[in-house]
C-alpha cells in the first residue's frame, strides 16, 4: 500500500497562543487516534520549533552546522505523520480533518517507492505508477 507523508505547517507569526496550543492537545490526540483506528497509522510526532534547530550541509569538502533552519520562511515544518493509505484520496481525506487546518497547512507528499522511478506528474504519482 502507498505511504503518504502529512507535513504539518505552521506559520512562524502563529495566532495560537501557548495556552490555546496545549488546549488543542486533545484534538490532536484524537486526530492522531482517528489515524490508529483507521488502519492508516504509520508514525508521526511534533518538531521543536526551527529556532532550535541545526542544518548539516557539506561544502568543498568541509562539514558546516548552521544554527536555525536552512532558510527563512513565513511557515515552519512543526511536525510529521507518515500513514499508510490506498490512494491519494484517502490520504488528501485524513489532511483535511487535521487541527490546524484552519491556521496552518498541510502538505500531502507520496513516499517514493524505490522500486519504481519517481513520478513526474501529479497524475503519475495519484496513480501509483
Amino acid at each position: 500500500m502507498p505511504q503518504y507523508m502529512l507535513l504539518i505547517y505552521s506559520p512562524v507569526d502563529s495566532p495560537v497562543t501557548p495556552e490555546q496550543l496545549a488546549e488543542m492537545g486533545p484534538r490532536w490526540d484524537a486526530y492522531t487516534e482517528s489515524l490508529k483506528e483507521a488502519g492508516v497509522f504509520v508514525g508521526g510526532d511534533a518538531l521543536e520549533r526551527p529556532d532550535v534547530a541545526t542544518t548539516v550541509r557539506e561544502r568543498n569538502g568541509q562539514t558546516q552546522f548552521t544554527d536555525g533552519p536552512f532558510a527563512e520562511t513565513k511557515e515552519f515544518l512543526a511536525g510529521y505523520y507518515a500513514i499508510d493509505c490506498p490512494d491519494l484520496d484517502t490520504a488528501l481525506e485524513h489532511a483535511s480533518r487535521m487541527p490546524n487546518i484552519a491556521y496552518g497547512s498541510t502538505e500531502v507528499r507520496p513516499v517514493w517507492d524505490r522500486t519504481r522511478p519517481m513520478a513526474t506528474s501529479r497524475e503519475q504519482a495519484r496513480a501509483g505508477a
